[in-house]
């Protein structure tokens, strides 16, 4: 019959295979370490740790000119990739539209420094920004500027991340910096977190 002929090496193939994988040797090292050196989690990480769990959040964009706009949403926090970096998801909800956002902000142990990408549902675009100096164990300082090559004026921002009332606050403002280096509060957030439920 042709269907033996056809199936019979196709199983010794498959249990050579599956004997082989079982056998691999444990504590094989890893062949992409050579090019590329894994790095485990340090300060910056225990940081973001304080950041992880479920937010209430109050935004507060400051245009320049006229009243702040404020809204109300909820943010979920996270530790992802083995406590490497810091996973956020914001939910906002004003005048019956709703946005979402997501941001990941990790920390590089050989250069002290925080990086952040953000993304919503607001636009296409998305933001990248980075620390300047060492972290300090206090607070996450990033910058960012636009990365449209066709802008005349790129923008550059600053923004600043605290930890507060023992751990139960974060307060994120945002800073644009104008060409001659002032200054202008243009967006904060300040976020409560919820407390547990209660178990049963």
């Amino acid at each position: 019959m042709i269907l033996p002929r056809i199936l019979g090496p196709a199983i010794v193939l498959l249990t050579a295979l599956t004997i082989g994988a079982e056998q691999a040797p444990k504590g094989q090292v890893d062949p992409q370490a050579k090019y590329e050196p894994r790095s485990s989690p340090g300060a910056g990480q225990q940081f973001l740790q304080k950041f992880v769990g479920d937010w209430d959040v109050v935004k507060t964009f400051h245009p320049r000119s006229g009243e702040p706009v404020r809204m109300t949403g909820q943010c979920r926090q996270a530790m992802i990739h083995d406590g490497r970096f810091l996973q956020c998801e914001f939910t906002f909800d004003h005048a019956g539209t709703k946005t979402t956002g997501l941001g990941i902000i990790g920390y590089e142990v050989d250069s002290g420094r925080f990086t952040s990408v953000w993304t919503d549902s607001r636009s296409t675009r998305m933001s990248l920004r980075q620390s300047q100096d060492k972290f300090n164990g206090e607070e996450i300082v990033l910058y960012g500027r636009s990365l449209n090559d066709g802008a005349r004026t790129p923008a550059r921002t600053r923004t600043v991340t605290r930890v507060e009332d023992d751990g139960r606050k974060l307060v994120h403002r945002q800073y644009l910096i104008a060409a001659e280096g002032k200054e202008r509060l243009m967006m904060e957030l300040l976020m409560t977190k919820k407390a547990k439920a209660a178990e049963k």
